[in-house]
């Protein structure tokens, strides 16, 4: 059996186990590294550790490690307090809301599913208040976390990024942004109309407040002297009544000395993106070193932050990129590029390659996909027959839209959040339906939009 063959049925074989098995793919990347590295080809140690993505590992943690400091000195709720008030009384605008702060805060660094745990009880809290449909507020979250993920100081953005900066592929981070954001966003404004939004259009958060009232004057004196309670409910709320969402268990004003700290580390994500995006200096550099400043000026700050970087997303990308390194030492990505240009349809090769990234991201990690996909995919497009940045925004969007399913991380943060009062077997049930037809028409209308124009 050739190498190349034997590499891709390790491969499988890897990618089987991390979704069968609770293994973190990276570890299983690094075993076959070995097994594949030493024992078939005969590479020495050295050399496969020559593939490690120092410059990747380095990034990933200096961005989680402030944006752990940032959750752990107030500065993300102070964000999404901020942004909840802007709502005022207009209902409507909740779900808008709620996909753009946790599009911010994985467009500053945030992996998507540590967003998505943020966000995702406040936004179904509100769900239930305010009786907005918990599949659109579920959705709204997943899609306003993919839409800021491929910035390039986000985790997805800068894996992709790079993966291709060590090609000789024109490439535009913008597009890959931009692509993202402005797909998933689309995804959001469709389920906004389909899922009730425009019925929420004259809701306004007073509405609810008559309705309390009414409730309270309709308790009879008997009741109130037995020391009974008003009848009426917000709908998923252990509390009487609806709140605003901007007071909502929040204690209104903040100590002066708690502010200095959280402004700072606003000042220092603006600092990370000027710095990092105008003056392309390397962002795991700067960002590390804004987060020593932070930790300096407020040192119970960083406690614990260190441990909620995300270890295992670390592990699952430089084990995957090392594994990688491999499989090209091996010859299976101009294998595999060969068989998808002989092809003879490269249109058609396209289309494939973003089907098995969407239906394999679904069961396993989109990370993994995507850094193992991208390699193998750009021998073929270094040919020209196609636009290499399209295909590659194509490719990324189908890959993590795709996260909205029950099976994967976000969706089930999502499904584990659902209000009170909602039927958990019949909420998963709608969100199992919707990845089906994610899964499905994502990756044709990612095609369609970014491939076959031929623009990018």
């Amino acid at each position: 059996m050739s190498a190349p063959v034997l590499s891709i049925i390790i491969l499988a074989v890897m990618f089987l186990l991390a979704t069968v098995l609770p293994l973190n793919m990276g570890a299983l990347a690094f075993v076959g590294a070995f097994l594949l590295g030493a024992v078939v080809l005969g590479m020495s140690t050295n050399e496969i550790l020559a593939n490690f993505p120092g410059g990747l590992f380095l990034t990933i943690v200096g961005v989680t490690y402030l944006f752990a400091i940032a959750q752990n000195n107030g500065t993300i709720d102070l964000l999404v307090r901020g942004a909840v008030k802007l709502v005022g009384s207009r209902v409507a605008l909740i779900p808008w809301v709620m996909f753009a702060i946790t599009a911010v805060i994985t467009a500053v660094g945030a992996l998507s599913p540590a967003a998505v745990a943020i966000i995702a009880p406040i936004a179904l809290s509100f769900a239930g208040k305010y009786r907005i449909s918990p599949l659109l507020m579920g959705m709204m979250v997943i899609h306003g976390a993919q839409a800021g993920g491929f910035s390039p100081i986000a985790v997805y953005g800068v894996t992709v990024n790079g993966i291709l900066a060590k090609t000789d592929l024109a490439f535009s981070p913008t597009a890959l942004f931009l692509s993202s954001f402005i797909f998933n966003l689309v995804i959001a404004l469709v389920l906004f109309m389909v899922l009730g939004g425009r019925n929420l259009l004259s809701s306004r958060v007073g509405h609810f407040v008559e309705q309390a009232a009414e409730a309270r004057m309709a308790v009879s004196v008997g009741a109130k002297a037995a020391g009974g309670d008003v009848p009426f409910k917000g709908v998923g709320s252990g509390m009487y009544g609806p709140r605003d969402p901007a007071g909502d268990g929040v204690a209104a004003t903040k100590e002066r000395k708690e502010r200095i700290p959280q402004l700072v580390t606003i000042a220092g994500l603006i600092v990370l993106a000027v710095v990092a995006l105008g003056f392309k200096m390397d962002v795991g550099f700067v960002s590390i070193t804004i987060a020593i400043v932070l930790a300096l000026v407020s040192p119970a700050a960083q406690k614990g932050a260190i441990n909620k970087i995300s270890w295992s997303t670390v592990l699952l990308i430089c084990g995957m990129l090392t594994f990688v390194g491999v499989l090209e030492e091996a010859g299976t990505i101009e294998f595999v590029s060969s068989g998808v240009a002989g092809m003879g349809m490269p249109l058609l090769a396209a289309l494939i390659i973003c089907f098995i990234g969407a239906v394999v991201s679904a069961f396993a990690s989109s990370t993994a996909i995507l850094a193992a996909l991208i390699p193998l995919a750009v021998p073929f497009l270094s040919t020209g027959e196609i636009g290499a940045v399209g295909v590659i925004c194509a490719l990324a969007v189908s890959a993590t839209i795709v996260d909205v399913s029950p099976f994967s991380t976000n969706g089930a943060l999502v499904l584990a959040n659902a209000p009170e009062g909602v039927d958990k077997d019949q909420f998963y049930k709608r969100i199992l339906g919707y990845s089906g037809i994610v899964i499905v028409a994502g990756p044709v209308l990612a095609w369609l939009a970014l491939v076959v124009p031929g623009w990018l």
